[in-house]
C-alpha cells in the first residue's frame, strides 16, 4: 500500500510543475498562428484573433488531471473578477463528448474548447499549463502547474499584464 501511495504522490508532483516561465522550450503559440487548431463544443472553429483587444488566458487541462480540476474553482472566481479584461479559455485535446460530459457534471461555467491537434505537437507536455496573451495577441507569460488563481497576489499580477 505504501508503494501505491508513494507512486501516486510522485505522479501528481510530476504533472504539477509549479514553475513560472516566459521563455520555455515549447513552440510560441502566437494568436495569429492558432486560427484553425481550436474548436468549440459545437465543432465550430475558434479563431483566437477574434479576441484581440482583450487579454486571453488559455488554460490547458484534461478531465483526468487532478491538479487541473483542483484549480478550477479558483480559476472560475478569477474569471469573474477579470471578465472585463480577460477572455478565459479552457483547452483540452479530449473528445468533444468527454469535455461536454465533464462540463455537465461539474457545472464550471467556462468557455471550453478542444484542440484538434495533440497538445504535445504544440509544445504542451504537462498539465495544467496556462498561457497568457496580451491585447495584441502576443504571448506574455506561461504558468506551469496548479495555481490559486483568485488570490490577491495573482489577481494583481494578472491585472498588471
Amino acid at each position: 500500500m505504501k508503494k501505491i501511495i508513494v507512486f501516486y504522490c510522485f505522479s501528481v508532483l510530476i504533472g504539477c510543475n509549479s514553475s513560472t516561465s516566459q521563455n520555455s522550450n515549447r513552440n510560441n503559440l502566437d494568436v495569429s498562428q492558432t486560427k484553425s487548431i481550436y474548436l468549440d463544443l459545437e465543432n465550430n472553429e475558434v479563431n483566437l484573433s477574434s479576441f484581440k483587444g482583450k487579454k486571453i488566458l488559455i488554460n490547458y487541462w484534461a478531465t483526468w488531471c487532478g491538479p487541473c480540476i483542483q484549480e478550477m474553482p479558483s480559476l472560475l472566481r478569477a474569471q469573474e473578477q477579470l471578465k472585463s479584461e480577460y477572455v478565459f479559455l479552457l483547452v483540452s485535446e479530449e473528445s468533444t463528448q468527454r469535455i461536454s460530459r465533464f462540463k455537465s457534471r461539474k457545472k464550471f461555467n467556462f468557455n471550453y474548447i478542444r484542440s484538434r491537434v495533440s497538445l504535445a505537437s504544440i509544445g504542451i507536455y504537462s498539465l495544467p499549463i496556462t498561457i497568457i496573451y496580451d491585447e495584441e495577441g502576443k504571448e506574455i507569460k506561461t504558468i506551469e502547474g496548479s495555481v490559486v488563481w483568485d488570490s490577491k497576489r495573482m489577481i494583481k499580477k494578472l491585472k498588471a499584464i
